[in-house]
């Protein structure tokens, strides 16, 4: 036997097993040593020598496999390609004579977060339960951990809140549950009460949830809190831990602190700090420093790879630097890194920003993959901007024949006619959406003060402060129109007076949390909010005239961008 374990530790390659595998064989001894025939299936399975069909030839060959041989095929199964074939062998081991353990439900249960199978998990949750193995704690701690991968939050926290005991696995896989999902600001709370009240010790993979939360919500108080525990506990020597911290001051819009980050890591940048950082400035408008940042990541011996150069072409976009983007994706082949999709699409939205939109349909059309519905909403998108009727239409026909049923591809067609008078096409664009059930997503925005996020929508009334946040808005609105302010009515796409027109961009969800930020913080404190939507010109004109009467720095986050409004100008010089 002892002269077996030596040969299996030189096992280095596919061969080596295979020659242990035959000696077993023709001597008789494979089935007489389980657990030396379980370190060959767990080498062919798990290894990086690994080869999974193999594994599971050897498995085929045992009269009676063991518990132990069934998880490691189990187990090489739920970290393949074909994580479900892991549950349908976890299926046919519960049917068989041979008990599942722990173990066994452990790999299935990653398997079921890996293949997001929800009614997978559950089955073999009531299993566990059976089974009496419901006072394993690695095993609940995995079990709410597939939970919050496959989308349930409220069953993970159920599981969370039943463990009689809980380790620091358990309320990492809840907080990064939580924080992946819709619930940020219970993430959060989840972090705060587990240092501050449960007295355990965040780690890293702890920090990195907490940090995606703040991300999330633009929370910077939280996060610069969490950087400080991060500092301290000298948690700041995981790469991935300093990325995560420049993400974070990124997404919150202070692209300053990311980049004082970035500049003092003393782990040492990977490929992946490199390209957070210059897709930081990207978002934030400054091209230049981007394509600089792109260039020095070169110089230091990293290559750029392709999210690198999907970076560095954002930056461009969002900066109008139409020569260099173009310049820099003619590049790519070159270097050996071949645009994908979101790479032309970036082209396709830089040319149809500057107005070049033939430029932009040649593209599209010159593609060696199939356009996808993203790209024709690109061009439709710049079709609006620039008010080319034909091009938007064409687009619009485009993305009817690809099945899709977007509210913005009928919004934007409707608002290309609206601009140009058409009202019967308006409407009958309109019933199109009617028809197809199609509904138009709602603008909203929040803002959060002392900890408590607050949301608005257009014309909102159902905050506790309305009255004084209109009351701070009818002061601003008077003071920015002494400064010249002519209400910018043409982005009201409605056949209506000038006056509603007027009244309706006056209560706008951004400047509704804008306002109430004036009037819950104190002079001085920069203002943060978050649009899901873009932001609509009027709004922009006017928060950057609040910033410069009201001597406030107001960082809006919408879903492309952020602006940085501030001395009445914009991060991103009035071109986004």
């Amino acid at each position: 036997m002892a002269n077996l374990e030596s040969l299996l530790q030189k096992c280095t390659s596919l061969a080596h097993i295979k020659q242990l595998q035959s000696h077993l064989l023709t001597s008789g001894k494979f089935q007489f040593y389980p657990s030396l025939t379980t370190k060959l299936i767990e080498l062919c399975a798990l290894s990086p020598i690994a080869d999974l069909s193999h594994a599971i030839t050897l498995f085929h060959q045992l009269r009676k496999p063991s518990t132990n041989q069934w998880n490691a095929v189990v187990r090489g199964l739920a970290q393949s390609l074909q994580p479900t074939q892991a549950i349908s062998w976890y299926k046919t081991m519960s049917q068989a004579s041979q008990k599942v353990d722990a173990l066994t439900c452990s790999f299935a249960l990653k398997a079921c977060a890996r293949a997001l199978a929800f009614s997978e998990a559950m089955q073999i949750h009531s299993q566990i339960v059976r089974f009496g193995f419901g006072v394993d704690v690695l095993l609940q701690t995995t079990l709410l951990d597939v939970y919050a991968k496959v989308g349930d939050l409220g069953f993970a926290q159920k599981v969370f809140d039943e463990m009689s005991e809980r380790d620091i696995a358990s309320w990492n896989a809840l907080i990064a549950g939580l924080a992946q999902g819709s619930r940020p600001t219970e993430a959060i709370a989840l972090f705060k009460r587990m240092s501050e009240e449960e007295g355990l010790k965040p780690n890293e993979v702890t920090v990195l949830g907490a940090l995606s939360a703040c991300s999330q919500l633009g929370g910077v108080k939280g996060g610069e809190k969490i950087h400080v525990y991060i500092m301290e506990g000298k948690l700041d020597m995981h790469v991935i831990v300093c990325n995560a911290v420049i993400d974070m001051y990124a997404k919150c819009g202070f692209v300053d602190k990311a980049y004082w980050v970035f500049k003092n890591m003393k782990c040492g940048k990977n490929l992946i700090t490199w390209n957070t950082m210059i897709m930081a400035f990207a978002m934030h408008g400054d091209g230049d420093k981007a394509l600089e940042l792109f260039g020095e990541m070169a110089k230091s011996g990293v290559c750029p790879d392709a999210v690198s150069y999907l970076a560095a072409l954002c930056a461009c976009n969002h900066a109008g630097l139409v020569e260099d983007g173009v310049r820099l994706f003619n590049s790519m082949e070159v270097q050996g890194v071949f645009p994908n999709v979101k790479h032309y699409g970036t082209v396709v939205d830089l040319l149809g920003r500057a107005g070049r939109l033939q430029e932009a349909y040649q593209i599209i059309n010159s593609m060696p993959m199939f356009a996808d519905v993203v790209l024709w909403q690109t061009l439709l998108g710049a079709s609006k901007t620039y008010g080319n009727v034909e091009m938007a239409e064409m687009a619009s026909r485009k993305l009817v024949e690809m099945g899709s049923k977007g509210c913005g591809d009928f919004v934007l067609l409707s608002n290309v006619y609206a601009a140009h008078e058409r009202w019967d096409d308006v409407g009958r664009v309109r019933e199109a959406m009617k028809r197809r059930d199609v509904k138009k997503i709602p603008g909203f925005g929040y803002i959060e003060v002392d900890g408590v996020i607050h949301k608005f929508v257009n014309g909102d009334q159902s905050h506790v402060k309305w009255r004084e946040i209109y009351a701070k808005l009818d002061e601003i609105m008077l003071r920015v129109k002494a400064y010249g302010y002519v209400a910018k009515t043409n982005n009201v796409l409605h056949d209506i007076g000038e006056e509603e027109k007027e009244n309706a961009l006056s209560y706008h969800c951004e400047k509704l949390a804008v306002a109430f930020g004036l009037i819950s913080t104190s002079e001085g404190t920069p203002i943060q909010v978050i649009k899901n939507l873009r932001i609509c010109d009027d709004c922009h004109a006017v928060i950057k005239l609040i910033s410069k009467i009201y001597n406030r720095e107001i960082i809006v986050r919408d879903r492309a961008r952020f602006h940085r409004f501030k001395e009445g100008c914009c991060s991103c010089r009035d071109y986004w």
